[in-house]
């Protein structure tokens, strides 16, 4: 066992990690916060994306220990005071939500993403979300709904 000491959704936590244990597993049975989920296990279906220090990363693939002094935000941290990311509020907008498994890391690849790019072309977005995979929507409405989060995003700017 390691202990770490480490940011998660603003909040500084002190755990005891094995060193093979996944933070997908840290993040849904330790600390109990189930937004984020678990697809594939694999890497490849980005269900269990997460930012750490502000990047996507696939929590699935990602030790404990290495979020030793980092920052780790889950789909739980992104809505602030109680308010929903503009992200957020666009899925549900724009009827991206189907079954829902997909949504939280598709959210979490997208925040970054729109955060940089303030103006993406729709291609741009599909890029941006290519390693989320989505069984029920066909992408079009997650699309439809990174668009008009970015520009609900440029008018809280300005």
């Amino acid at each position: 066992m390691k202990k770490i000491r480490f940011t998660i959704n603003g909040e500084v936590r002190e755990c005891e990690v094995e060193d093979d244990e996944r933070l997908l597993d840290l993040i849904r049975e330790d600390l109990d916060l189930r937004g984020t989920k678990e697809g594939c296990g694999q890497g490849e279906c980005g269900a269990c994306t997460v930012l750490l220090d502000g990047k996507p990363v696939v929590s699935c693939l990602t030790l404990a220990v290495k979020v030793n002094g980092r920052e780790v935000t889950t789909i739980e941290g992104v809505s602030k005071k109680g308010k929903l990311h503009p992200v957020q509020e666009a899925f549900i907008e724009k009827g991206a939500v189907q079954c829902g498994f997909c949504t939280p890391g598709m959210v979490m690849a997208l925040v970054p993403f729109l955060s940089e790019n303030k103006d993406p072309a729709r291609e741009e977005v599909r890029k941006a979300i290519e390693g989320n995979l989505c069984r029920c929507t066909g992408y079009e409405k997650i699309v439809d709904a990174a668009i008009y989060a970015s520009k609900k995003m440029r008018e809280v700017e300005r």
